[in-house]
């Protein structure tokens, strides 16, 4: 009856109403005469009408600009994929995008296509957001260094850092010697083009060296210490010098340029004297709340806006006001995150990509068309090569560093990145860098930042270095197990299952946990705390359970292969990894595995249909389980998690004579666990294979109490229930899934194992 009356009022509301506002329509009509309105009446004129608004719409500034960004954040997100599977940087990819955006690959190709979306006319509003976007990776840049490491270790880090700095920026300034007549712009003195060429030869990308830094896993090492320490002492001297640069460029000589300076050191006086203290009196209020109120966050960005506008008047440009806002955010980890989170996705993802190509469409490689301009090109390169790598190596053999440690030093405060490009477009905007010396010291950047992985591969191969990640408890004639977790929760249950394996054993035993994180998702400040927590409910259960476990944390562009090579490496008896997500999510297996999700995995589809994978290769694994799977030598164990507290009821699917191994993990868990082990004869196997037969009688004459023998017709639901895992081989599990039994639905955890 409600549901009546709710219609019959819906119904006299809004038909009553439409048909009101239609009569005062008709009635408006007739204010029309006088006014020479022309309505179209045909239905060609109606259709053209149709296709000029659509035109139009299509031309509007808006419209276009948001046609730039789809464009440039597909285009970039691919690239950066693609360098990513190559073993290189994200940012490179994301830099090399910009080029093939711009005048040297699709402007050269198609050059009507690139004059529609890159009209010059269009390009001021990619700027401005641009520039955005930078001052908004300035901010994190600030607040991911940390400024207690300079305080604490800072002496043997900045004779390095700094040695790094003034070598080539004085080969710099001696190569703008040679190079100034021909490619300086004619109307820029001598002093700007050299001071621009040396402070593009001495900066370092602190941002991708500490990636690196972390995905070799040297990040707790002496070493790995002083290169973070030597790129955030780097960061602090180049950009304070670039401010001076750019006074001194805008001035026009460094006399001029001292009242600049002046009110630049009067602005970090006051940063560091009043801001700072006050900034930090906030955070001391709100740092320890879950969620901060937009209040709270408005302070700190409207900090960072006034910041960079007084930084832009005063003339040492926006983007060094966001680094010193950012720098003396409040020493508080969980406040930096929050900030960090809230930024940093909006301004890498969206915005920052626009500023790879607005560089992309100043680089023109076209222009680069002689080969005695590659040859300047190259010796620009040799220049930063010799200044920055040699120069660092050098200086930190001076302070006692071996030659390897010296030229890893090296190898990675040659790193340029994202930071050179945002000095040389600064040139270019100030008009001290020509459009032939901007494309070249874009090559330069992107040469010694691709450079930087294959360099450290052969210093490491000349000096014969071993992985460092691996703890040496580890390598001994032990039964050694690895569990590989990405959630604390699997982590966990991953846990108690290792220690069922080998909890009276364990003298004889070793258990390591390994946490893998994308390189992209921790930062160099706060990367301790980080694997703190990331382990702190792992060894919370370890102690419960009274069991050692050693840990291994690395940063990484390539999880699944680590774990192979990590693996390999300390010759584990056992990886075991949790299950992901698969292709067949909401699906009859899906409820089998305990997915819910209705998602499909695009790529996984892709490879089902087009028959790159075998079906059962391919699935019910997701791709990064599938990898392991297929590239692991090692005795590997998958569990599907559903909510595994103990071990002590299991039962093993008996298939074919490949699954006698699984004899052995049952005696370990039935000696160390006291686990009762029930064996599933299918389709009476044990009759027809000698060697299992044995084998399972074997089995029960040394636990009778611990072991019983069914008949897979002699399942039930109620049967299920009682169970508290399912460990089966990897071929009988294909076969299980195959074959589709009515029992898979009520199965518990599962443990799938490949020998």
């Amino acid at each position: 009856m409600k549901n009546l009356k709710n219609a019959i009022f819906y119904i006299a509301v809004t038909g009553g109403f439409t048909a009101l506002m239609y009569w005062i329509v008709s009635k408006g009509k007739a204010l029309e005469i006088g006014r020479n309105i022309i309505s179209p009446t045909s239905k060609d004129t109606l259709f053209n009408q149709f296709l000029v608004s659509l035109y139009h719409n299509l031309q509007h500034p808006l419209a276009i600009l948001l046609l730039q960004i789809i464009t440039i954040i597909i285009v970039a997100r691919f690239f950066g994929w693609v360098f990513r599977k190559i073993g290189q940087p994200t940012v490179i990819g994301e830099i090399v995008a910009g080029i093939f955006l711009g005048p040297s690959l699709v402007g050269l190709y198609f050059p009507e296509y690139s004059a529609l979306l890159f009209n010059q006319d269009t390009l001021g509003n990619l700027q401005y957001l641009s520039q955005i976007g930078l001052i908004l990776f300035m901010f994190v840049i600030g607040m991911e260094l940390d400024l207690k490491v300079l305080k604490n270790k800072a002496n043997e880090a900045v004779v390095i850092s700094h040695a790094s700095i003034v070598i080539p920026f004085a080969l710099g300034i001696g190569l703008s010697y040679f190079l100034y007549h021909q490619f300086a712009p004619i109307n820029k003195g001598f002093l700007g083009f050299s001071l621009f060429m040396g402070i593009a030869m001495s900066i370092t990308a602190f941002p991708v060296l500490a990636r690196i830094v972390q995905e070799r896993g040297i990040h707790k090492t002496k070493l790995g210490t002083i290169v973070i320490t030597c790129a955030a002492a780097d960061d602090i001297t180049a950009w304070c010098l670039l401010a001076a640069v750019i006074a001194i460029v805008k001035a026009g000589t460094f006399a001029s340029s001292l009242y600049i300076i002046l009110m630049a050191a009067v602005y970090v006086i006051v940063m560091l004297f009043l801001v700072k203290p006050f900034l930090k009196k906030v955070g001391d209020l709100y740092g320890n709340k879950d969620n901060l109120s937009k209040s709270v966050v408005g302070i700190f960005l409207l900090t960072l806006i006034i910041s960079s506008y007084l930084t832009e008047i005063i003339g040492i440009h926006a983007l060094f006001g966001a680094f010193m806002t950012g720098a003396i955010m409040p020493d508080i980890t969980k406040f930096r995150n929050i900030f960090i989170e809230k930024v940093e996705d909006v301004a890498v993802i969206l915005l920052l990509p626009l500023f790879f190509v607005f560089t992309g469409l100043r680089t023109e490689i076209g222009l680069i068309n002689d080969p005695y301009l590659w040859k300047i090109t190259g010796l620009i390169v040799l220049v930063a090569v010799v200044g920055k790598f040699f120069g660092s190596a050098l200086a930190a053999r001076f302070v006692g560093q071996n030659w390897k440690d010296s030229l890893t030093i090296g190898a990675l405060m040659n790193t340029r990145g994202l930071m050179e490009l945002v000095v040389l477009n600064i040139g270019y905007e100030l008009g001290v860098l020509s459009p032939k010396i901007f494309t070249m010291m874009v090559i330069m950047a992107l040469v010694t930042t691709v450079m930087t992985g294959p360099a450290l591969d052969v210093i490491n191969l000349i000096f014969k270095s071993k992985a460092a990640f691996i703890p040496k408890d580890v390598l001994n004639d032990k039964f050694k197990i690895l569990i590989s977790f990405g959630n604390q929760e699997k982590g966990k249950s991953l846990l108690r299952l290792a220690n069922s394996f080998v909890k009276n054993q364990k003298e004889n035993t070793n258990v390591t946990a390994m946490h893998l994180t994308l390189s992209d998702e921790v930062h160099a400040y706060n990367l301790e705390e980080y694997e703190k927590e990331t382990f702190a409910p792992i060894v919370n259960e370890s102690k419960a359970l009274n069991q050692e476990i050693d840990t291994i944390f690395k940063a990484t562009v390539d999880v699944e292969n680590d774990i192979i090579d990590i693996a390999a490496k300390g010759d584990f008896d056992l990886v075991l990894v949790g299950l992901g997500k698969s292709i067949f999510e909401g699906s009859f297996l899906g409820k089998i595995l305990g997915f819910t999700s209705r998602i499909i995995n695009p790529d996984r589809l892709l490879d089902k249909f087009t028959g790159k994978e075998g079906l059962f290769e391919n699935s019910p694994f997701d791709d990064r389980t599938r990898q392991i799977i297929s590239k692991s030598k090692n005795p590997l164990g998958i569990l599907i998690d559903k909510e595994l507290n103990q071990v002590n009821e299991v039962f093993v699917p008996i298939y074919n004579s490949d699954d006698t191994f699984l004899v052995e993990y049952a005696q370990k868990l039935i000696h160390n666990n006291n686990s009762k082990i029930t064996l599933v004869d299918i389709n009476d196997q044990l009759k027809s294979n000698f060697v299992l037969e044995k084998a399972v009688e074997g089995l029960t004459e040394h636990y009778p109490s611990n072991v019983e023998v069914l008949k897979d017709k002699q399942l039930n639901a109620g049967f299920f229930i009682n169970q508290d895992l399912m460990m089966i081989s990897l071929e009988s599990w294909k076969t299980l899934v195959e074959s589709q039994s009515i029992w898979l639905s009520n199965v518990p955890s599962t443990l799938i194992i490949k020998p």
